[in-house]
This record gives structure tokens, sequence and C-alpha cells, in this order.
């Protein structure tokens, strides 16, 4: 895959982009002058130590952030200063989103917990119930749609997550540490699921410390003290 092409093959264009927390003397500056570009498709992994600046660089990826200085283009928009109410439907509208807590509500059942994202989205009651099914067998858990979350494995309940974060048919689906909490088998089992996503349009991008991650990633960024310091 190339790295360099036209600014319409590009999902992402990230220039000059820092973050600052707090002000004066006390002020923490996590990100300092970032720029790269994503293409649409690409499979991701951004690496760096604790502190590095990787979730602050998800989170501004993710629209849960706003640079301090910089630019954001998100499919050739501008998303640096979008309104709140802005910010979030655009989220909702291209967005997955993947954590190492997997964050399902533990009185639903797996089929019920994807139901519940589609429900936000708007999907229809009339084909909810389908879509999350399908959702469901997508990820290898058809066979268990009807488990609440206590009754699933670790890996089960990523794969869970992975589903509802495709609730909305997102264009990006952002992962921060996916396999942290999983041993390496249900890890491996992530790790294929997410690089399948990516062969087949999605574009995927992870924050992880897991190298067996990296091995898989189309390319992988390094930061270190809020810098990129390898693409």
């Amino acid at each position: 895959m190339a790295w360099y092409s036209s600014g319409n093959n590009f999902i992402y264009r990230i220039v000059n982009v820092s973050k600052i927390y707090g002000k004066g003397r006390l002020a923490v500056k996590a990100l300092k002058n970032i720029s790269f570009n994503v293409l649409k498709g690409e499979f991701l992994v951004i690496m760096g130590p604790s502190g590095s600046g990787k979730t602050t660089l998800l989170n501004i990826l993710g629209l849960l952030d706003k640079p301090s200085s910089g630019k954001v283009f998100f499919l050739n928009k501008d998303v640096s200063l979008l309104k709140d109410s802005e910010a979030s439907e655009y989220r909702a509208k291209h967005i997955g989103f993947v954590f190492q807590q997997f964050n399902l509500i533990p009185w639903l059942t797996a089929l019920e917990n994807v139901e519940v994202a589609l429900a936000i989205g708007g999907c229809p009651r009339r084909i909810r119930r389908d879509r999350a099914y399908s959702l469901l067998k997508l990820v290898g858990l058809e066979e268990r749609a009807h488990h609440r979350p206590r009754e699933l494995s670790g890996g089960e309940q990523q794969r869970v997550a992975i589903a509802r974060a495709l609730a909305n048919d997102p264009q990006v689906l952002l992962a921060d540490e996916p396999t942290g909490n999983l041993d390496s088998k249900s890890g491996a089992q992530i790790i294929s699921i997410l690089r399948r996503l990516s062969k087949e349009g999605k574009t995927v991008i992870v924050v992880t410390h897991n190298p067996q991650i990296a091995e898989v990633a189309d390319r992988v960024i390094y930061l270190r003290d809020g810098m990129l310091v390898k693409v």
C-alpha cells in the first residue's frame, strides 16, 4: 500500500496538531506539532511508551477532544473546531470505538447490547434484531447471542464490543488497547477480526503495546513525549 496518494484517498489528514492541558507553569503539552495522513482502508497502529500521547491522539481522531492548535481533516472536512453537537453527530455516523474495558451493559445479552447501539443510531425496530444478530455472526458469536457478559469470556466480550462498534457501519474503527485484558489466544482472535475488517474496507486505527498487532498492521507510527518519532 502506498502512503502518498491523492487527497481523496485520505480519510484523515493531521496537520501540525498540538494539545496542551492546563495553563502557565502547570501546562502539559501532550502532543507537539504532529503531522501525518491516514489512507482509507488502512490498518494503522500507534505505539509508544505510557504518557507519550497515544490516547490523546486517538481521542482527537475520534472527535472526543479538540487540538489546541493545528488542523484535523476527516473525510476532507476540517473537524478541528466543530461544535460539540456537530462532533457528536459526525462520530455517530462515521466512527466506531473499541476500548480495553469492554463497557458492555451487564444485564443485557450480547444481542441486546448490540441492539442498543443500533437503536441509538436510529435503526428501525423492525430490522434491529436481525442486524444485531448478523453483526454477532460477523465476529463468530451467533451461538452466544443470548448470553449476558458474565457468561462470556473476556475475548467473547471484546468481540461483542466490536460488533457493537460496527452497529452503524462506521468508516473508521478506533481501538484503544483492544487486547490489553486478554490472553494470547483471545488476543489473536481480536487481531484477526480487526485485520479482516481492514481488508474489507474499514479504516482501523489501534493504540497498543502489543507487538503482535503491529506485525499485521499496514503501518506503525511511534510517539514519544508527545512527538512523532517514526512514521
